[in-house]
Parts: C-alpha cells; structure tokens; sequence
C-alpha cells in the first residue's frame, strides 16, 4: 500500500489471510517497525503486560505451524508474532512506572508535589498492588466483597478477582494485536491471528515462563488471492449497534 495510506484503506485491507504466497517476502525490519507502533497500544494502566515475540527462524516457525493444528495460515507464514500476557511482571511494570513519574515530576519534598503528581506517584505505590496482588485466588475474593460492599453505597470498581484481572491484561494484549495487524495493514502486508493453538506446546518452544499466557499467535506473509475465504461478512450494524 502506499505512504499516503489512511487509516480506512489498513482497516479495509486488513483480512484474516489463510494462505500466503510462498514466492514473496517481507521485511522483518517492516515487521519490527510495525511490532513498536504496536506497544503505542492503549492499555490498563499503562501497566504493559505484554511481551511480543517475533519469530523469523525456519526452525521455530516449522515447530509453531505444528502447535497451530497445522493450519494453513501457520504452514504459509513467512513469519508469526506471538503475543505474551506477562501478568506476573506487574510488580516490574509498577516499579518503572514509578521511577518514570519520580523522574518526570523531579525530586523534592512531598508537600511540594501536587495533587495530581501524589496521586499518580500513590497510584502506582498502592492501588497497583492493591488491584494486582493475590494469593492463590483468595485474595482476589477479598478485594471482590470490599468492593461489592462498597458499591451499596456509591459507585466502584469490580472487576478484582484473579480471573478478572486474567481478561484486564488479555484485553490490553488484545488491542496491542490489532494495532500490529492494522500497522501491518499499512505496509501492504498480511496478517492472520490464529487462536486454535496448543499455547502450552508454543510456551515450552520459546521457553516461556510457567504464568505467562499465550494471547494470540498472528501470522505473517503476503497473501494469495486463494488465501482470503470469501467476501467479507458481518451482521448488519442495525442489530449489533445501540444508541442511547
């Protein structure tokens, strides 16, 4: 696609590509590029718990078509990005968020820092462990009563469980997935994000700590007219779309 390629012409352009052209290649640097627009991402709390993992190796690419059922989509691939929820770096995250805003707001006494400044600096002292922290799943059911017992009485946030905070940080891999597709898009390549996967054979391919989760397995390549399965199909906007 051309430089002047608008955001419409990425998303239009975009299709799940099932079969990739095996005589034509793409840039990894391209690809690299479009995994950085990809950390730009919007995500819970600026916490970015996520890793991306780009696979160029013939050798891993061969084990990841198998871990992917075999699907076309995998065996074509030029190249495959994985996308990794790190939800047990969140103590990391938290840490370098702060260094980040003690640097930004620069060093002086606490009575100096503004309201806005103690409550971004507390933000990541306190509620970040408050949300994120659990044992075993127990506390997670604390921290849902507390909030429950709260909402009697004015509004709060809920969603505090361990399964809860699971989809916070799918959710935020998830739009970093689409940025990479939509990026990729732009570029004139192909993408197609495959959830039938083995993710405990791809952690164990790519050496993957025991509490990650595999969020998506997005292929890479340029597509083959055969590769797209049919015009594109969506329920009419009437029925999905709501207007208050």
């Amino acid at each position: 696609m051309k430089n002047n390629t608008t955001l419409m012409d990425a998303i239009n352009y975009r299709r799940s590509v099932r079969v990739y052209d095996e005589n034509k290649e793409i840039d990894s640097e391209i690809v690299k590029k479009c995994i950085q627009q990809a950390t730009l991402a919007p995500n819970s709390s600026n916490m970015q718990l996520w890793e991306f993992h780009h696979i160029t190796s013939k050798t891993i690419l061969n084990k990841l078509a198998i871990a992917c059922l075999g699907q076309s989509a995998a065996v074509t691939a030029k190249e495959m990005l994985v996308v990794v929820v790190r939800k047990d770096l969140w103590k990391k995250r938290a840490k370098e968020n702060l260094t980040y805003l003690e640097k930004l707001f620069g060093k002086k006494p606490k009575e100096k820092y503004t309201g806005r400044e103690k409550f971004a600096l507390n933000y990541y002292k306190k509620i970040m462990p408050f949300v994120y922290g659990d044992f075993f799943g127990i506390y997670g059911y604390i921290k849902y009563l507390i909030s429950w017992l709260t909402g009697l009485f004015r509004p709060t946030y809920r969603q505090l469980r361990k399964s809860d905070m699971r989809i916070v940080a799918h959710k935020s891999a998830g739009l970093a997935a689409q940025t990479f597709m939509l990026s990729m898009a732009a570029e004139g390549y192909d993408t197609c994000p495959m959830e039938g996967n083995d993710s405990l054979r791809i952690k164990k391919i790519l050496n993957l700590p025991s509490k990650s989760e595999i969020n998506m397995v997005i292929s890479c390549g340029i597509r083959k007219p055969e590769g797209i399965y049919g015009e594109r199909f969506r329920i009419a906007f009437e029925k999905v779309y709501k207007k208050w």
